[in-house]
């Protein structure tokens, strides 16, 4: 990695987000990082040092304080990349705090991806976004405000897409209007290390998203809940909370019924990106789609 490459790195840390557990001492380390490139005075470096203890605590405050403030590096990535970037530094620092399956191989391939830097790619205007992204985030603040700051921040930086490739039929009218996605970092690609894709999903509440299965690996990252969820054709629904990862094997079926909040999630496929998902027809779509989630699950 280049001396750019990681100043630019050590930059999303030197910004995080104040209160996020533990950015205190991530500021600091990334303090003494410019401090060594010679980039920061030991004048500047103390304040960070002084802040650390306290995640809260902006160490701009104390800068403006001592005079300091025009020692701080600044990025050289655009607003757009820079916001994404630092959303990829948060979602790999959510990732590691969950456990389950699949979790040591999305992040393995999110390692490969998230030293570069990225590219803002912002779209039209998506209602879906536009109404049910900010309830969402209110939620996820509660529990992760850096996280849910950087995706705020982020979001006009992204093309959010409304999937149009399903047949509306078999689908249901509510899923075709009512969700989006948006890819962070990744790319389809016959290579396999570029064969891979992380990203952001929101449905509208009480949507369906009905039985569905494709040949690549997927996690789902949920940060909000509770939602239903099925891994099989006609059978029971499981309530699960937010934050409970949920791992599909290649072709594995599942459904997500969205409960009183929007769904909002991480996804990653970790390869076979190009392949589509496949609907699988069900019975109970009917008694699912009028199902009411209630908040306590």
């Amino acid at each position: 990695m280049s001396d750019a490459e990681e100043d630019q790195r050590q930059f999303l840390h030197l910004t995080a987000a104040l209160g996020e557990p533990g950015s205190g001492r991530r500021r600091y380390a990334a303090a003494m990082h410019f401090n060594r490139r010679g980039l920061l005075s030991d004048g500047a470096l103390e304040i960070y040092r002084i802040c650390s203890a306290r995640d809260g605590e902006d160490p701009a405050e104390l800068l403006k304080v001592r005079g300091l403030q025009g020692e701080v590096p600044v990025s050289g990535m655009s607003d757009g990349a820079l916001a994404i970037r630092r959303l990829i530094v948060e979602a790999d620092h959510y990732l590691a705090g969950l456990d389950g399956p699949g979790l040591a191989e999305v992040r393995h391939g999110l390692a490969l991806w998230r030293e570069g830097v990225p590219r803002a790619r912002p779209g039209p205007a998506n209602e879906v976004v536009g109404r049910w992204l900010a309830p969402a985030l209110a939620s996820v603040s509660a529990d992760f405000p850096g996280l849910a700051a950087a995706i705020a921040a982020a979001a006009p930086h992204l093309e959010w897409i409304t999937y149009d490739l399903y047949d509306p039929d078999r689908i249901g009218a509510d899923f075709m209007q009512g969700h989006a996605y948006a890819s962070i970092v990744g790319e389809a690609s016959p290579v396999s290390a570029k064969d891979w894709d992380m990203g952001l999903f929101l449905i509208a509440p009480h949507v369906l998203y009905r039985d569905h299965c494709h040949k690549a690996p997927e996690l789902y990252a949920p940060l909000t809940g509770p939602h239903g969820w099925r891994f099989g054709v006609d059978r029971p629904l499981t309530i699960l909370p937010a934050h409970r990862p949920v791992w599909n094997e290649p072709f594995r079926p599942h459904l997500t019924k969205v409960g009183p909040e929007p769904f909002l999630c991480l996804f990653v496929w970790t390869r076979d990106v190009g392949d589509p998902a496949k609907v699988l027809a069900s019975g109970d779509w009917p008694e699912l789609e009028a199902l009411r989630i209630g908040a306590a699950g």
